[in-house]
């Protein structure tokens, strides 16, 4: 159950810190999740826990803009996110991360 609203979230709630090759750059570490950035390059696994997590909760002393959304989303909330930017990828990102999942041992 959410406990707080959630932040906004996508591209467009992240100004001009993402997207275009900016985001590559040190103080901008918000990828966006189409076929340019690198979101796809993770396995399923992942993905979700650094969503549930952030970044910092995986990768320790890792800086990251990154929330953790483990007190704001429920797992099922997260998982469906995740699909449905996995959704928006084309055919080539969806294949290559499919087999990242399935090197790391399967999805969700």
């Amino acid at each position: 159950m959410r406990k707080t609203a959630p932040p906004a979230m996508g591209p467009s709630s992240r100004g001009s810190r993402t997207g275009g090759a900016g985001w590559r750059t040190a103080a901008c570490r918000l990828p966006p999740h189409d076929e340019s950035g690198h979101t796809w390059h993770h396995s399923d696994q992942d993905l979700f826990d650094i969503t549930k997590l952030g970044v910092g909760g995986v990768v320790a002393g890792y800086e990251s803009d990154m929330p953790a959304f483990e007190d704001i989303l429920s797992d099922e909330e997260i998982a469906a996110v995740l699909a449905f930017i996995k959704s928006t990828w084309p055919e080539r990102q969806r294949e290559s991360q499919a087999r990242v999942t399935a090197k790391a041992g399967g999805g969700l």
